[in-house]
């Protein structure tokens, strides 16, 4: 006999809609598939380094077995982020990089921060050696491109402050990369409201190296964005209303200086403990907190 065929109705999950400062918890890919279409001006983010940090929490970025498979999700979410985006919206990316581990399967305690160590790293890449740099930055920035993003610019996020390395074979790294992607040719950017001093005195055209000093968040225990690096990107890509998106949230920096640009703002955050320090951060009574379903 035929094996009956089971038929069943699959309704498509709500669009999510947002009319204040809103923090989706949730799966970043998932929450930002329900987002309307061009109805963000502009995206700020870091997305978790890989094979650097475990957040405790299933189906996380950053803990894939292959590099190509970390840089793959992460496309798939910033494709997310360009559909979401208004036609003149930007995107500024902010990325680390690391070593290959010599397929050293462990990773020895950071006693200055435990919340940085794991118990595991990945193996080196194919195609790369022991000690080599991964280059992820540029890997990612170049996939984007691709992609259909536009890269405008990469800025050096040079760390005056930097935490010491120990080292003796190459110099320490003090920088990381800010890359500006853009969804169209033609976009905003208000270079007035983000020129810099000169050596004399005058105001110029803000340049691609910007020296920002690292400063923790007191209620976080893991790395958080300077405000001081957001501050430039929100002034440059976004008027006041406007909502600006950080799908990466974190402990909500962007949010903050969103905030206090006379800005709106709207997160995502997989981790509900990092949903509550964002909450206590935030104003409360400006910010609706809504948990997505994956």
């Amino acid at each position: 006999m035929p094996q009956e065929v089971e038929v069943r109705r699959v309704e498509e999950p709500e669009p999510l809609a947002f009319e204040q400062s809103t923090i989706f918890q949730g799966d970043a890919l998932s929450v930002l598939r329900r987002l309307p279409a061009a109805s963000i001006r502009c995206a700020m983010t870091s997305p978790p380094y890989w094979g650097l940090r475990d957040y405790g929490v299933e189906t996380q970025i950053g803990l894939e077995e292959t590099m190509p498979q970390f840089i793959n999700r992460l496309v798939a979410v910033f494709r997310e982020v360009h559909r979401v985006l208004t036609p003149d919206g930007t995107l500024w990316l902010n990325i680390g990089d690391g070593f290959t581990s010599g397929n050293r399967g462990y990773r020895a305690a950071d006693k200055k921060n435990p919340a940085r160590a794991m118990g595991v790293r990945p193996d080196t890449p194919d195609g790369l050696k022991p000690k080599d740099l991964l280059g992820i930055p540029w890997r990612l920035a170049f996939a984007l491109q691709d992609d259909g993003w536009y890269l405008r610019t990469d800025i050096v996020w040079n760390k005056p402050n930097a935490m010491p390395e120990s080292v003796k074979d190459r110099p320490n790294r003090s920088h990381e990369f800010l890359f500006m992607f853009t969804k169209s040719e033609k976009y905003l950017y208000n270079a007035e409201a983000v020129k810099e001093r000169s050596e004399t005195g005058g105001l110029r055209n803000r340049r691609s190296v910007w020296n920002v000093r690292t400063r923790p968040y007191a209620g976080a225990h893991f790395a958080t964005f300077p405000p001081e690096l957001v501050r430039p990107c929100v002034l440059a890509s976004s008027g006041r209303g406007d909502f600006v998106l950080d799908p990466f949230f974190g402990s909500g920096t962007v949010g903050e200086v969103a905030q206090s640009e006379g800005r709106r703002y709207v997160g995502v955050e997989i981790n509900p403990a990092y949903v509550e320090l964002a909450r206590k951060r935030l104003n409360a009574a400006e910010t609706r907190i809504v948990r997505v379903a994956a």
